[in-house]
C-alpha cells in the first residue's frame, strides 16, 4: 500500500496539532485540520515518508497494522457515497455493510470518482475535511484505542482517539469487516 502511513516528528497532541514541514501543508491537510478543530477533535499530524506496504507503514509509525485505519469511499447504487473505516489488518465485509446500510449493491469507485466525492486522492482520504459530508460507518474493532489514519495529504498521517473520532463524525459503529 503505497503512502499508507509513515513516521515523522512527534507532536504534543491537541486540536489541530501537527509536526514536520508545516510550510508544505496543502489544501487537503488544511481542510482536515480545520474540520478536526471545528469538531473539537484532538489530532496529531505527523510528516512521514511513503511506505510500500501496510506492514512497512506500521513499522515506521511504531504501531501494528491493526492501528492503521483505512478510510474507504463506498458508492451506493443510487450514486451517493459513504465512508467505511476499516483497520489495516482487516478487509471490508460487503455482505455485512450492505445489510447494515439496507442495500443490495455497494462498490468501491474508481480513483477519479473518489476524488470528486471527497476532494481527496486515494492514499489521503479521510472523512474529516471531505468536500462532501457522507455518512460514516466504522468497524467495531477500531474502538477503544488510538489509531492512525490519512490526514488529507500525501506524506502525512494523523493519530486520533478512535472513540472521539467516531463520536465527532456521528459514525455508525458496527461489525463491517472480516480478517484479511
Amino acid at each position: 500500500m503505497a503512502d499508507a502511513a509513515g513516521a515523522g516528528g512527534t507532536g504534543t497532541g491537541g486540536t489541530g496539532t501537527h509536526t514536520g514541514a508545516g510550510s508544505q501543508s496543502g489544501a487537503g491537510r488544511d481542510r482536515f485540520l480545520a474540520d478536526a478543530e471545528a469538531r473539537g477533535l484532538q489530532v496529531e499530524v505527523v510528516e512521514r515518508p511513503a511506505a510500500k506496504s501496510l506492514e512497512e507503514a506500521a513499522g515506521i509509525l511504531g504501531i501494528t497494522p491493526a492501528d492503521i485505519v483505512k478510510s474507504l469511499v463506498v458508492k451506493h447504487k443510487d450514486g451517493s457515497f459513504l465512508f467505511a473505516l476499516i483497520p489495516g489488518d482487516r478487509q471490508i465485509s460487503w455482505p455485512k455493510l450492505r445489510n447494515l446500510v439496507g442495500v443490495n449493491k455497494l462498490s468501491l469507485p474508481p480513483a477519479d470518482v473518489a476524488l470528486d466525492a471527497t476532494g481527496y486522492e486515494r492514499g489521503t482520504i479521510t472523512p474529516l475535511g471531505s468536500t462532501n459530508s457522507w455518512p460514516v460507518y466504522a468497524d467495531a474493532t477500531i474502538t477503544g484505542r488510538r489509531i492512525s489514519m490519512g490526514a488529507g495529504a500525501h506524506g502525512y498521517s494523523a493519530f486520533v482517539d478512535a472513540d472521539a473520532l467516531t463520536g465527532a463524525l456521528r459514525a455508525v459503529v458496527a461489525d463491517i469487516s472480516d480478517p484479511a
